[in-house]
């Protein structure tokens, strides 16, 4: 089973490769790390695992956190291929078929972000839906900025495309909310697809 983990942990020579080694002691192996943040004396770190059997992702919780400083601040099961770039072949599609820009980007901004659905509103209206996205969705008071809510059970990404008069909307059930640093890079992806949309 693949999964995600976001990890806070001490920002320190060896606490990197001490979630490592308690990873490898439970029989985990480490396919990708991403540093999300390094500030205030600690890191957040997204690591992408191979996980032996089927352990829960609360049974995975329980084990990681008794690392001491160690902080799970998510868990959850991904379709991920590590080493991907998923962005690159998305922008490549987008560069392809211009007319089909924000279709192409909503299809592929769930696996990009590790989230369930993505969408685009205008007016209010619903304009390009991925897979498992709703066909009505509701956004009070769209943002002016990139940012992020929570809303029911639901962690949303909201990005602005002034140029084009709309809102992207990505949805993400499992797992913490969207790191500002997953907001600055899809928020830079967006950008690009509306600039090559206009081509």
């Amino acid at each position: 089973m693949l999964l995600r983990m976001r990890v806070s942990l001490p920002d320190r020579p060896g606490g990197l490769g001490q979630v490592a080694r308690a990873l490898g002691a439970l029989g985990a192996d480490i396919l990708q790390v991403t540093v999300l943040e390094r500030e205030s004396g600690r890191a957040v770190d997204d690591f992408t695992v191979s996980w032996p059997g089927a352990a829960t992702t609360d049974e995975v919780r329980d084990r990681l956190s008794a690392v001491p400083g160690v902080r799970i601040e998510g868990v959850w099961t991904t379709r991920e291929v590590p080493g991907s770039a998923p962005d690159y072949d998305l922008l490549m599609h987008v560069a392809a078929d211009p007319g089909r820009a924000f279709s192409t980007l909503v299809d592929a901004l769930p696996g990009l972000c590790w989230a369930e659905w993505s969408l685009t509103l205008s007016g209010g209206a619903v304009r390009h839906a991925s897979l498992s996205a709703p066909a009505v969705f509701d956004l009070d008071e769209p943002p002016l900025r990139a940012t992020t809510r929570v809303s029911e059970k639901l962690r949303l990404m909201l990005l602005p495309v002034a140029a084009h008069d709309l809102h992207v909307v990505v949805a993400r059930s499992e797992g913490p909310g969207f790191h500002r640093a997953e907001v600055e890079r899809a928020a830079r992806i967006v950008d690009v697809v509306s600039a090559l949309s206009r081509r």
